[in-house]
């Protein structure tokens, strides 16, 4: 079934690409969002708080942009089963767009129960909130309208081959690629409106993304999907990569999350994507800047010199920190000591000729194969002699069966 069409009011427009007050045309805009991961803990810190205060300071950015749309590209929550303070959170933010009169677009994420996100869609609907159903092999779009006619948002939550085998029997769909591809056919196939304005939401791992450690993606590869499935939509919002980035154009992003969740994101600028859309073809990008209650750093010095005033003078010392300490003996109760001061230290370690002497750093030994070849080497070391075809078509699809199953 066809979702309900959304009417942006726009004044009328001449053929001059300006209004019949004589001001420029008004684009459609749409705020982009991601991986809120709501209900998260960091080093068993509880980032909930944080959470409350990002949102808040949002809510304030879409009253500054006054967008057309908010789209939430997936990881909702942090766990299929979250925490009832979460849901409350999220409840509240949804709460607040829709009062805003603004439609607001969620698609799930890996991290997310479809089903329990799914939950009152249809009610929600009437609001204005639309929620991507549980995936049953159809997407279909929520059409906007403005003076340059159509805007069409499909909704695509994460999915995984076996999923998409399930709704597509007789299609190919043996690893991700081919199983968003399938479905990607499906949408620009009959009744796709190519020669107006698309947008696709999708929460999957494109090839060229730069990730992080707070990621939780296949060795490998597995999951990678190719960036030029997504040619035919004129925005791609993107979730499930932490850092924001474009991947190959500047119209196919993700946003990144709006908070730090591990030190491997220290060094990101995390930020709002603002998306506007004019006529077919011209669309315009840019982000605007979050500040956390707390930053995420990472601090490096001996003992002295980190609990030296003049140190941290000025310094917000209540941000979540790292702190390597370069003293050659342990410290007693470093951590009790630095908290003193440091109230919100998550992780302390040390860096001197000890632990660098436990350390084996061998580049030649890092890892940059696929699980397949990985298996296929390990395989002919045994056998003396390389896996046929059938075998070879065999453990690939255990290999991925075995994935989806802890995924």
């Amino acid at each position: 079934m066809m979702m309900e069409e959304v009417a942006v009011p726009r004044a009328p427009v001449n053929g001059n690409g300006r209004n019949e007050s004589g001001k420029e045309m008004i684009q459609m805009k749409f705020i982009h969002l991601s991986d809120l991961h709501i209900g998260k803990r960091v080093n068993e810190f509880p980032m909930l708080e944080d959470q409350k205060y990002i949102l808040k300071e949002i809510l304030s950015i879409i009253d500054q942009e006054k967008p057309d749309g908010v789209l939430i590209a997936g990881d909702v929550y942090d766990k299929p089963v979250p925490p009832a303070e979460a849901v409350q959170v999220f409840d509240a933010f949804l709460t607040s767009l829709a009062d805003r009169n603004l439609p607001v677009f969620v698609i799930s994420g890996n991290h997310d129960s479809p089903e329990r996100l799914a939950f009152g869609a249809q009610l929600m609907a009437g609001r204005g909130v639309y929620m991507s159903p549980v995936f049953d092999g159809h997407v279909e779009p929520v059409r906007m309208n403005d003076q340059y006619g159509s805007v069409s948002v499909y909704m695509l939550p994460f999915v995984k081959p076996a999923v998409v085998r399930r709704c597509y029997p007789g299609r190919e769909a043996e690893t991700f690629d081919h199983a968003v591809r399938c479905v990607l056919e499906n949408i620009t196939g009959e009744g796709f409106f190519a020669d107006e304005r698309n947008i696709l939401m999708a929460h999957q791992f494109v090839m060229g993304a730069s990730a992080c450690d707070s990621e939780e993606l296949s060795i490998g590869g597995l999951e990678q999907v190719s960036a030029d499935l997504f040619r035919d939509f004129d925005y791609v919002a993107l979730g499930h990569i932490h850092g924001p980035q474009k991947i190959g154009r500047e119209t196919m992003r993700y946003c990144g999350t709006p908070l730090k969740y591990s030190f491997s994101e220290a060094g990101h600028k995390k930020s709002v994507t603002v998306v506007e859309l004019f006529e077919k073809g011209n669309v315009s990008v840019s982000v605007r800047p979050l500040h956390p209650l707390h930053d995420m750093r990472e601090i490096k010095g001996s003992y002295s010199q980190v609990t030296d005033r003049g140190f941290y003078a000025g310094t917000a010392t209540d941000d979540y920190l790292h702190i390597t300490l370069t003293d050659e003996e342990d410290i007693l109760d470093a951590i009790g000591k630095l908290w003193s001061i440091y109230p919100n230290v998550m992780k302390l370690d040390y860096d001197n000729r000890r632990t660098r002497a436990g350390q084996t750093v061998d580049t030649a030994g890092e890892i940059h194969k696929s699980p397949m070849e990985l298996f296929g080497e390990l395989y002919e070391l045994q056998n003396n002699q390389p896996m046929s075809g059938k075998q070879e078509e065999y453990s690939r699809k255990l290999m991925e069966g075995i994935w989806e199953d802890i995924n």
